[in-house]
């Protein structure tokens, strides 16, 4: 059985605030592979890493209940997750290094030109995914280097007309979906199956046996003991 990667889910989020310098710092210490992360885009154009569309923990009330679509990135920065800055996403890849695949999900909308801007040098081992196919789509025409990922939580009659619409490389499937019929055909195409987001050792197994290609969980120093180096 080949030995799935391991993505650090908004980085080691069970271990440092979500989608912070320090959770992914943390995913580098435990010996995650990659790190998956969300943006969202600044009034002033700033790709800022945070998964909520609204911040929590406002450092004022007039900046109370505002998206971060509406802030700027001097704004931003005065928001905390859990005590720690919300980070550009340059501050992230510059933190980082070249250690680890950055898997990006285009959360925020019109995404898509900063981050193909930010990631396209470090291409293949920067990939961008999202729920939104539209914005992968854009991905492709703007930096096709890039490897494309859609997000998916259902099992659709065609699980992998998604996929091929974007002429994605990865199906980020939803952990539960996840059958052998479906990495079987995925593979077929030369595509990947990305598993989230799964903490728990007896299905990280199971999905490993299936021959997923890749698990995200919140729980990186489980999945390094279950699939050592």
């Amino acid at each position: 059985m080949r030995a799935p990667e391991v993505i650090a889910h908004r980085g080691a989020s069970r271990e440092a605030p979500e989608n912070t310098i320090a959770a992914f710092r943390r995913a580098q210490q435990l010996g995650a592979d990659g790190i998956e992360l969300d943006v969202h885009l600044t009034t002033d154009g700033v790709l800022v890493v945070h998964h909520d569309a609204m911040p929590g923990e406002s450092p004022s009330p007039k900046l109370a209940g505002k998206a971060l679509h509406e802030l700027s990135w001097s704004e931003v920065a005065l928001f905390r997750v859990n005590g720690a800055p919300i980070p550009r996403l340059e501050e992230v890849l510059d933190a980082v290094g070249s250690s680890l695949n950055i898997y990006c999900e285009l959360k925020g909308a019109g995404t898509t030109a900063a981050a193909c801007a930010l990631l396209a040098g470090g291409a293949p081992r920067h990939a961008v995914h999202g729920f939104d196919h539209r914005q992968v789509a854009r991905a492709e025409g703007l930096a096709p280097q890039l490897p494309r990922g859609v997000l998916e939580v259902s099992y659709h009659v065609q699980p992998l007309s998604g996929l091929a619409s974007v002429h994605a490389r990865d199906l980020w499937q939803q952990w539960e979906m996840i059958d052998h019929a479906l990495v079987n055909d995925a593979h077929a195409l030369g595509a990947r199956i990305v598993a989230w987001t799964v903490n728990d050792a007896a299905p990280m197994s199971a999905l490993a046996a299936l021959g997923v290609d890749a698990l995200c969980t919140d729980d990186v120093a489980l999945a390094r003991t279950l699939f050592p180096r």
